[in-house]
């Protein structure tokens, strides 16, 4: 996919000279002395990290537009691109109080339609993957559609024969069903991120972006010390992170197969989706959590226990989305039986990867170095 040819090349252009100089490993994006965050004003230790973070953007971007049909080099730039937007979204949300409130909910709910239209086609390239790869391991040795680029498959534990028969011979024919549907979505999600990069909608973000790059437009309580301004608006999003972890059942997570997650996955799809919901939800705090620790750092070193609890919660949300997609495969009318009983036991595997996950967050949050203030 290509965002917009010459019009990537105009937006890295308009901001060669001070996103030169925005790089998050430079000195001039960070204090010199950690003991200078404290002598900087808010809006200054704000700005750098903004300012770098628009680099990166600006960055990604170019490079998403040179990759043409290097499918590898597009998704990593892609990747980048909606890391980058992530980030300058969530910290204009967390730190909102200190700029200019309309500018910065503006930009930040066109950031999301970018960074979620972007992520749509590779989100189905690696659920497909993800489900195929699973279909292998479950149903044991044999093609399976789509396997081709697939990594290899642990081995799984060995089936009574009759059961395994009968999930090797609708594991081909599920794995062909959802080669179609997925393949189908993405290349709606494909065609719709390439009419998104062509639009003036995008082209208003880039441009929004490249200012952004050079001059933040800050309220007047920014100018006030670092160290007074900051602390408030990390400590709410700290705190409504740790009200989000309290109402998780962690309890019963922190007991393997406990089979919650496999029960709620048997209900209906809003019951699943409800259930779910409050660890996605986590997810989402958790990160932002982690971009305002990263504005406090100017630039340092992420905490490795958060950054271990999202991917965590990355697995839970994968897990979830896959689990989903082998049930509504399943709704599939008319299909065979053996092919909905190759779903069924899919969407299971999926279900206890949930579970899985869940398990994983609550023994690595009693890690964490969060604490209630």
């Amino acid at each position: 996919m290509t965002p917009g040819g010459a019009g990537v090349q105009h937006h890295e252009a308009e901001t060669a000279g001070s996103v030169g100089t925005a790089h998050p490993g430079r000195a001039a994006d960070r204090p010199a002395h950690p003991d200078d965050a404290f002598e900087a004003t808010a809006g200054q230790v704000l700005a750098g990290y903004l300012n770098a973070r628009c680099a990166d953007f600006l960055r990604s971007l170019r490079l998403y537009g040179e990759s043409g049909s290097d499918t590898a080099a597009a998704a990593e730039a892609a990747s980048a691109l909606r890391c980058s937007a992530r980030r300058i979204g969530g910290t204009l949300h967390t730190f909102r109080v200190l700029l200019d409130p309309v500018w910065a909910d503006q930009l930040r709910t066109e950031l999301g339609w970018l960074s979620g239209t972007l992520a749509q086609e590779y989100a189905c390239t690696a659920r497909l993957h993800r489900l195929v790869s699973a279909l292998g391991r479950l149903s044991g040795p044999g093609p399976v559609p789509g396997s081709g680029p697939v990594p290899t498959a642990r081995s799984g534990e060995g089936a009574p024969t009759a059961t395994a028969g009968a999930l090797t011979v609708g594991a081909s024919r599920a794995g062909a069903l959802l080669e179609r549907q997925l393949t189908l979505a993405r290349t709606r999600s494909h065609s719709a991120a390439l009419q998104a990069l062509g639009s003036s909608r995008f082209h208003a973000v880039a441009d929004a972006v490249a200012v952004l790059a050079s001059e933040v437009p800050l309220a007047p309580v920014a100018g006030a010390p670092a160290a007074e301004i900051l602390a408030a608006p990390r400590s709410a999003a700290e705190r409504r992170l740790l009200d989000a972890v309290s109402a998780l059942p962690l309890a019963r997570a922190a007991h393997p197969y406990n089979a919650e997650a496999l029960v709620h996955g048997l209900a209906t799809p809003s019951d699943g989706e409800a259930q779910d919901a409050p660890w996605h939800q986590v997810r989402l705090l958790l990160r932002l959590h982690r971009y305002a620790q990263e504005v406090r750092q100017s630039g340092g070193s992420p905490d490795p226990v958060l950054a271990e609890a999202g991917r965590a919660l990355d697995r839970h949300r994968d897990a979830a989305e896959a689990a989903a997609a082998s049930a509504n495969a399943a709704r599939t009318p008319r299909i065979a039986p053996a092919t909905a009983y190759a779903l069924g036991v899919l969407h299971a595997d999926q279900r206890l990867e949930v579970e899985a996950a869940r398990y994983e967050f609550q023994r690595i949050w009693q890690r964490t170095a969060v604490t209630a203030p």
